[in-house]
């Protein structure tokens, strides 16, 4: 039985392969980290906006652990609105902070819907069981950093920010 909670905090697909680069299109969503001085950033890539969106907070979750290891058999609800793509990629991912911080919860697996620039979306996930997910981070919060969303050339959206852990 799937329980369902829309949050305040007004806060999929399948992990893949690491890219090997964003030049050639890629037949699959995917996420990445890069490096950022103390902080990461986190990249999600994908056919569509929405695609992006979900990638980008599988690569929230990897930060602080394997997205591979979390049951996702609890839905959390999110509504989120903002004035361009961008604040509404950082009220997204600060979104699922708050919930994964509020609730001690983490999520596998994103359906994100947009609206131009309303989304509504769903996580699902359980519980952190510190023994088997073994965190090995804290995000505190995405950032404007190194913050965009836009469409490549090769038709490919990209989601991307750097998130303070």
């Amino acid at each position: 039985m799937e329980k369902t909670k829309k949050d305040s905090c007004q806060p999929s697909k399948e992990r893949t392969e690491k890219p090997t680069g964003m030049d050639a299109v890629e037949p699959s969503p995917r996420w990445e980290h890069f490096p950022h001085d103390a902080d990461m950033g986190i990249r999600g890539i994908g056919h569509s906006k929405a695609e992006a969106f979900e990638q980008a907070a599988l690569a929230l979750t990897a930060v602080t652990l394997d997205p591979d290891k979390i049951h996702p058999h609890l839905k959390r609800s999110f509504s989120c609105e903002a004035p361009d793509d961008e604040l509404l990629l950082v009220d997204w991912l600060n979104a699922l902070v708050c919930e994964m911080d509020t609730y001690k919860m983490a999520f596998s697996r994103f359906h994100v819907s947009l609206n131009n620039h309303q989304m509504e979306a769903s996580a699902w996930g359980e519980p952190v069981d510190r023994g088997r997910h073994e965190p090995a981070a804290e995000v505190k919060g995405a950032t404007y950093t190194e913050l965009s969303v836009h469409h490549l050339p090769n038709g490919i959206w990209m989601a991307q920010c750097v998130v303070d852990v």
